[in-house]
């Protein structure tokens, strides 16, 4: 691991990455890495899984962590003699390290690791924690302030208007969101199916047009209910969120392992060469590619003869079957157990494992507990005192007046004294989920990393900022809308799609406040486009004023 640029330095051997102090010039940099170069679970040392070639892992040895074939050759070079001088041995063997660590997996995989969150004690942009812990006095002298306002004015500290919305119909709230989450695991035993179907349903033939129309179907059903059942808007969408949520975890789920089907498939045919395909495997772009950097260069490869070619395919193939951390084998994790656990993991792509922490650490699990309800409580003080009485004001001085000048002047001074508590929202939403929320389930879980977001704030274009300060649907959204379209669309047209599904996920979710699609959360989304294309222009791009 890369050491701190930080006073204060932290144990490299604790097994655990740091954002830097500085932003890097790549984002990519914060990717947890060892000194190697190779991911590590649990703090423990680097793995790199032996190919399913018939060798064991001590047929394998490693002169800088990473492990390399002793006696076979990958299939991509020419076989050394037997009596070949130690300098070309040596040579032949740095190549091989070379391309092992170069090779990336078939399906567009996360690159999970052991890291901390910005705002954590132990990250190196501790420093950053003065103006957080700042941003908190400045809160409580809110809360103190209203308080003290309102038994001025009405005799009690707190006004209960938002706190009645919050509290209606909340077992029913409580049961159906559990049926809902219950209801995504009927995609085990569907891929199951799919796995041991030698017919159409096979999911490269039926299954996964099964899989997709009950995603449909589930979506339509959990969408309507909050409208059926008449909930308030406070409801609906909280349960809308969630229902999207798990929406994107149950499709992860269902194609990653949907890939891993086929490739099981492909590999046993395999056996048997002469009746098997033996075309090459098809690679997705990496996971840490950006958006706006794929390149659809073919990877061309050279193979001397047909059998190695084919020791070659072998060797993807069973790759793509392991985990990148080397404990879990597809279908290993084909179990109860590991569908409860990605369920509660805090992520929504889907991987055959994920570093983990040595333990739960109780105690912060207590103060993230904690912290999470009082976002909560700041939050609807906000709503209450600076939000709703700004509306209900400027509601009743618009039915009394005609004058379209009056008009603007009401909505403009409305507008202006929203903006800030509308920031404060947005500021406390973003802490509730990202830091406390996805942090208390991951150390519920004891999942290690806990890169939710990147430092989003120094961000200098709409993109930057889109895959920064929500990390986990940005990597569902890379991995599988635009990563998975890109073999078929252009780059133009994949970054279009991915916009698209992001619109109408906005849209959906602002038509359960007003009851009604208006069609301004899609239009503000698809607006980002002609931003972004404005932003990478020479006059504008790589400059943060205005910014």
């Amino acid at each position: 691991m890369a050491h701190s640029t930080s006073h204060h330095r932290h144990d490299a051997s604790d097994g655990i990455v740091r954002p830097r102090p500085v932003k890097p010039g790549n984002p990519a940099v914060l990717r947890a890495q060892g000194e190697d170069g190779g991911m590590k679970a649990n703090g423990g040392p680097s793995k790199l899984e032996a190919p399913a070639s018939g060798l064991s892992r001590s047929d394998f040895t490693s002169a800088r962590g990473v492990v390399t074939p002793n006696v076979m050759t990958s299939g991509r070079s020419t076989p050394l003699p037997p009596d070949a001088p130690p300098s070309a041995l040596s040579l032949s063997s740095a190549r091989k390290q070379i391309r092992a660590q170069q090779k990336h997996r078939l399906f567009p995989s996360i690159d999970y690791a052991a890291r901390v969150s910005h705002f954590d004690p132990k990250s190196d942009y501790r420093d950053f924690r003065g103006f957080f812990v700042l941003f908190w006095i400045g809160l409580a002298i809110m809360v103190l302030t209203t308080m003290l306002r309102n038994i001025k004015d009405t005799g009690f500290p707190f006004r209960v208007g938002v706190w009645a919305l919050l509290g209606e119909r909340v077992w029913q709230l409580a049961l159906t969101d559990g049926a809902m989450v219950l209801s995504t695991s009927l995609s085990l035993p569907l891929h199951k199916i799919f796995r041991n179907s030698k017919g159409w349903l096979k999911w490269e033939r039926g299954g996964m047009a099964v899989q997709s129309v009950y995603q449909a179907f589930w979506l339509v059903l959990w969408v309507n209910w909050p409208f059926m059942l008449g909930w308030t808007w406070t409801a609906q969408v909280f349960f809308t969120l969630h229902t999207i949520t798990f929406l994107m975890k149950m499709h992860s789920y269902a194609f990653y392992n949907g890939h891993l089907s086929t490739t099981e498939h492909r590999l046993s045919a395999l056996d048997n060469p002469e009746s098997a395909s033996t075309a090459a495997a098809v690679r997705y772009p990496r996971s840490s590619t950006h958006l706006n950097e794929l390149d659809v260069s073919k990877e061309k490869k050279a193979h001397q003869d047909e059998e190695e070619a084919l020791s070659e395919l072998r060797e993807d193939l069973a790759l793509e079957l392991t985990s990148p951390l080397g404990q879990v084998t597809y279908p290993q994790n084909l179990t109860w157990s590991n569908y409860t656990d990605y369920i509660l993991v805090p992520t929504l792509c889907y991987e055959l494992e994920y570093p983990r922490t040595e333990r739960t650490q109780y105690l912060e699990l207590f103060w993230k507990t904690l912290a999470v309800f009082g976002c909560i409580f700041l939050l609807t003080i906000t709503s209450e005192e600076f939000i709703v009485p700004v509306l209900h004001d400027a509601s009743i001085r618009l039915n009394s007046i005609s004058s379209t000048s009056e008009t603007l002047l009401i909505m403009s001074e409305t507008i202006s004294l929203l903006l800030f508590p509308f920031m404060v929202t947005f500021l406390l939403v973003f802490l509730v989920i990202f830091e406390y929320v996805l942090g208390a389930f991951a150390e519920i879980t004891c999942f290690a990393d806990r890169h939710f977001y990147s430092d989003w704030w120094n961000s200098c274009d709409w993109l930057e900022f889109s895959r920064e300060w929500n990390i986990p649907v940005h990597h569902f959204l890379r991995r599988h809308v635009y990563g998975a379209s890109r073999p078929y669309l252009s780059r133009n047209m994949s970054t279009l799609v991915t916009f698209l599904l992001s619109a109408l996920g906005h849209e959906l979710v602002l038509g359960c406040i007003t009851k009604k699609l208006r069609g301004y959360g899609f239009l503000a989304q698809m607006l980002q486009l002609p931003i972004v294309a404005l932003q990478r222009t020479r006059w504008v791009k790589g400059k943060r004023l205005f910014n």
